[in-house]
């Protein structure tokens, strides 16, 4: 199953790059007034969705852009073509493709691929995880004021008034730094890799963080929603190593 994810999205990483070379990736259409989505996006969906289908028949498949399809099996795909949409849109390489397949409820493989950056993170339970083949391990970073987080802002571009800035100011002057890439699957990606020591945000789909988490839970990390249970991404999600969860938690959800 992790060979056959790693080719597919390394096939749509190519769709990705031709889109940025002929400029399709221009072409868009809007899901909200600041949610766009690209010609890209669509054509990158219907070629996952097809292949998927045409080696597992009967595997239901939840995909962003709503090309999937719904059967009654406990094998499941979720399918986030381009993840950071509004970077690929503008060039910017923080985007990738992201997959995972999931067994009676349980992730089992999954791939992100992030093809302007060379960058294929790979894995599978109870395998690791992996970037470009190297094992993959969370920080070590044990005390808030050392450790550099991720967030985004899929609530803003919602329009919520429940948002990520509240949090935000709350746990910026509690941290050494915030990074944000654009993209919940990279951020949860650079989790795993020990680059970011913890991330948060709200607002989310399980097609958004299905590979992340379990990127994340493979390479030794905690995932948990804002009440420190497993009812993510419905209640916020939060990703660290184990010397930090608590304590993240806390500051983001007291």
């Amino acid at each position: 199953m992790r060979d056959f994810i790693k080719e597919i999205i390394k096939q749509a990483g190519e769709i990705c790059r031709k889109g940025w070379q002929d400029d399709t990736s221009k072409k868009v259409h809007y899901k909200g007034p600041k949610d766009l989505v690209t010609i890209i996006d669509t054509q990158v969906e219907t070629f996952l969705v097809e292949a998927i289908k045409a080696q597992y028949p009967t595997h239901e498949i939840i995909a962003e852009e709503g090309s999937g399809t719904v059967t009654t099996s406990d094998d499941r795909w979720y399918i986030d073509p381009i993840d950071g949409t509004t970077s690929y849109f503008h060039k910017q390489p923080y985007y990738c493709i992201s997959v995972a397949y999931e067994s009676a409820g349980l992730l089992t493989a999954a791939g992100v691929y992030a093809p302007a950056l060379g960058q294929l993170f790979l894995a599978e339970r109870g395998r690791g995880s992996t970037l470009n083949n190297d094992p993959l391990t969370v920080s070590s970073t044990a005390t808030l004021e050392n450790s550099v987080l991720a967030t985004g802002f899929a609530c803003l571009r919602s329009g919520l008034k429940e948002n990520n800035l509240t949090i935000l100011n709350r746990v910026l002057p509690e941290i050494r730094d915030i990074r944000r890439c654009g993209s919940a699957a990279l951020d949860l990606c650079y989790v795993a890799a020990g680059k970011y020591d913890g991330f948060w945000e709200m607002n989310l789909n399980v097609y958004d963080i299905a590979a992340g988490v379990l990127m994340v839970q493979e390479a030794g990390g905690w995932v948990v929603d804002f009440k420190g249970f497993s009812n993510y991404p419905e209640h916020g999600i939060i990703a660290s190593n184990q010397p930090l969860i608590g304590d993240l938690r806390a500051l983001i959800a007291p």
